[in-house]
C-alpha cells in the first residue's frame, strides 16, 4: 500500500506549532528576566534585538504577561498582508526562554489585569488548562464598532478606539454594571484632538492612560500621550510623552509591564514602500510615567 505523506499545510501546521529555546536564526536567548536582556533607562531602546526584533519582519504589540514569564507580540513578514501575522510568545519554562507560535491571523493583541483573557479587537481568547480557547465575540454592544485595540481595567470597564475613515472618535470607555457593558461613552473632548487618537492603554487600577495620536505640536506622525485620572475621576489633559520616546517616525500601541517597570511600544521606521514599513518594539523605565504626573 503507498504510504500517505502529509500535505504542505500539514508540515506547515506543525512547525508553526514546534517551540524552542532559540529565538529568530538560531539565536540564543539569555536567561535571566525580560529575556535576559539589560534593561533600558530613560531613553527608549529596541527590545532583544535579534530575538524578538528580526531583520526581515514587522514585530508588533510586544507585551509582557502578568507574571513576567511570558512576552508575547506579533511577527509578520515584511510585505505580507495581515493574514500572515502570527502571535508569538517567548515563554520561560523548564528553566530556559522558549519561543513558540500560538495563532495566525491576529492582531491588536491586550491581557486583562489576571493574565486569563487575550483581547483581540472584538473578540478575546480565555487562558485554560490546555492553553487558550478559540476566538470568542465580546458581544453587545461592541459587536457594531470598529475597535482596533480595547484594554481592559481591574473593575472589568473597557478602554478602546474606534477606526472610522475620518480617523475621528475619540476613545472610549464601557463600564461593567450588574453583569452587562453599558453603551460605550466618551472619555472627554481631550481624547479627540487631532486624528487617530487609538490604541489604548489603562492601567489596571485606571490611575492613567496611554495612547497614541497624530496632533500638531507633536514629533511626527503619532507620538504617544498620557492622561491622568484625578481623585474625582476626571481625566487631565493629554500630555505628550516627550522626545525620549516621540521621534519623528511613528509611535504606536503602549503597553506597560505587568511589574510597573518598563513601558513598551512600536516605533514605524522609514522604508521604500511606506505601505509596510519595518517596525521595532522598543522599551523604555516607566518611571517617565511618574515624572510626567502632574503635582498639586
Amino acid at each position: 500500500m503507498k504510504p500517505v505523506l502529509p500535505s504542505m499545510a500539514l508540515l506547515f501546521s506543525v512547525l508553526m506549532m514546534s517551540s524552542g529555546s532559540y529565538g529568530q536564526d538560531n539565536i540564543p536567548i539569555p536567561d535571566g528576566p525580560y529575556l535576559g536582556q539589560m534593561p533600558p533607562g530613560s531613553t527608549a531602546e529596541v527590545f532583544a534585538p535579534g530575538i524578538v526584533n528580526t531583520e526581515g519582519n514587522r514585530e508588533i504589540e510586544g507585551m509582557f504577561a502578568p507574571g513576567m514569564n511570558e512576552f508575547y507580540f506579533i511577527r509578520r513578514p515584511l510585505g505580507e498582508e495581515s493574514k500572515y501575522n502570527v502571535l508569538t510568545v517567548i515563554e520561560y519554562k523548564n528553566n530556559q526562554w522558549q519561543e513558540a507560535h500560538v495563532k495566525q491571523g491576529v492582531s491588536e493583541g491586550s491581557f486583562s489585569p489576571d493574565g486569563m483573557t487575550l483581547y483581540f479587537a472584538k473578540e478575546y481568547m480565555e487562558r485554560t488548562s490546555a492553553g487558550w480557547s478559540a476566538l470568542k465575540s465580546l458581544g453587545a454592544p461592541f459587536k457594531d464598532i470598529a475597535i482596533m485595540r480595547l484594554s481592559a481595567a481591574s473593575s472589568g470597564t473597557y478602554y478602546f478606539d474606534t477606526f472610522t475613515p475620518e480617523l475621528d472618535t475619540p476613545l472610549r470607555y464601557s463600564r461593567l454594571i450588574d453583569g452587562q457593558y453599558e453603551q460605550p461613552k466618551s472619555l472627554g473632548p481631550q481624547f479627540a484632538i487631532g486624528t487617530y487618537n487609538a490604541h489604548p492603554f489603562i492601567a489596571p487600577d485606571e490611575s492613567y492612560i496611554i495612547w497614541d495620536s497624530r496632533r500638531e505640536g507633536g514629533y511626527g506622525t503619532s507620538d504617544l500621550y498620557i492622561s491622568y485620572r484625578a481623585a474625582d475621576g476626571a481625566w487631565g489633559p493629554a500630555i505628550n510623552m516627550g522626545d525620549k520616546i516621540n521621534t519623528a517616525s511613528a509611535e504606536n500601541y503602549p503597553s506597560v509591564s505587568p511589574d510597573g517597570k518598563f513601558l513598551f511600544f512600536d516605533r514605524r521606521g522609514k522604508s521604500a514602500n511606506d505601505d509596510d514599513p519595518p517596525v521595532d518594539i522598543y522599551w523604555v523605565d516607566a518611571q517617565i510615567i511618574e515624572t510626567l504626573r502632574p503635582r498639586p
